[in-house]
């Protein structure tokens, strides 16, 4: 199945997406967020060809919220999560940082998982309990930083509390910070250790499904501001504290948890 699903991602990427790769115009959505033809196309095809693949539940990003969570209700014993294009903005604007994003779930978590940027060709994938690869090379790439002080973060600041995005700017406990804007992608850098730290304040299941699982299948580890079960929770609004390194992740969790506590800041 994995070797199926790689094949789709990489043929749809080919044939709806590069083609359209800063040919077509934006268009905004109900939530402010944005899409175009190639993300609509790429979804059609991919509804079509998963069903082959595996006959499931199929829940698409741009799919109409009640169609997600009909799709969500229905595919407790198989649903597969689709982003087409995760990160369109850098795709219409031109930034080579976007991915096809797919995971097949059941019980609400992921259990396949493939992310592909069809720009620079890397292919992230995961089989719950087979391990994490790009390329064929198991994740991590490099080794694991342990300590707070040197990690490089990836961290989203514009879904974060402004109290909780204010300290991080003002006082970050890490050395440098990134933000490249397509979520599946800094969850699969982060997996490689291209990223030692992750924070995000809020993703759908679209965001998460496939990088999640191969995040996890690097042996990183994640949680979200309120539960240490990363899975556990609403799967509409889920954030994101994660670490390659377990003693980081224990470090960069705590450091998290005490601001938005001590200052009394909700979470997103």
């Amino acid at each position: 199945m994995l070797e199926q699903l790689i094949a789709v991602v990489k043929d749809v990427a080919q044939e709806e997406i590069m083609p359209r790769y800063m040919q077509v115009m934006r268009q905004r959505k109900a939530d402010g967020s944005f899409y175009t033809e190639a993300d609509l196309a790429a979804q059609e095809v991919l509804l079509d060809k998963l069903q082959k693949i595996h006959p499931a539940a199929v829940m698409g990003e741009e799919m109409s919220i009640q169609q997600q969570h009909a799709q969500w209700e229905a595919g407790d014993a198989g649903l597969w999560s689709v982003d087409p294009i995760d990160g369109t903005s850098n795709f219409f604007n031109g930034l080579p940082y976007f991915g096809v994003s797919v995971a097949l779930m059941r019980k609400g978590r992921s259990i396949l998982g493939v992310v592909y940027n069809p720009v620079t060709k890397e292919l992230f994938y995961a089989e719950k309990g087979k391990g994490a690869y790009l390329n064929g090379i198991p994740l991590p790439l490099r080794n694991r930083e342990t300590h707070l002080r040197n990690a490089i973060a990836n961290v989203d600041l514009k879904r974060l509390d402004r109290k909780l995005a204010e300290k991080i700017a003002a006082y970050p406990p890490y050395a440098s910070q990134r933000n490249f804007g397509a979520c599946a992608l800094e969850w699969c850098y982060t997996a490689a250790g291209y990223f030692d730290l992750y924070l995000h304040g809020g993703q759908k299941p679209w965001d998460y499904a496939a990088g999640c699982l191969i995040l996890e299948e690097s042996g990183g580890s994640m949680c979200s501001f309120e539960q240490d079960d990363y899975w556990a929770g609403s799967p509409w609004q889920r954030s994101v504290i994660a670490a390659l390194d377990p003693a980081l992740f224990r470090q960069w969790r705590d450091w998290v948890r005490a601001q938005y506590q001590n200052d009394g800041i909700s979470a997103v």
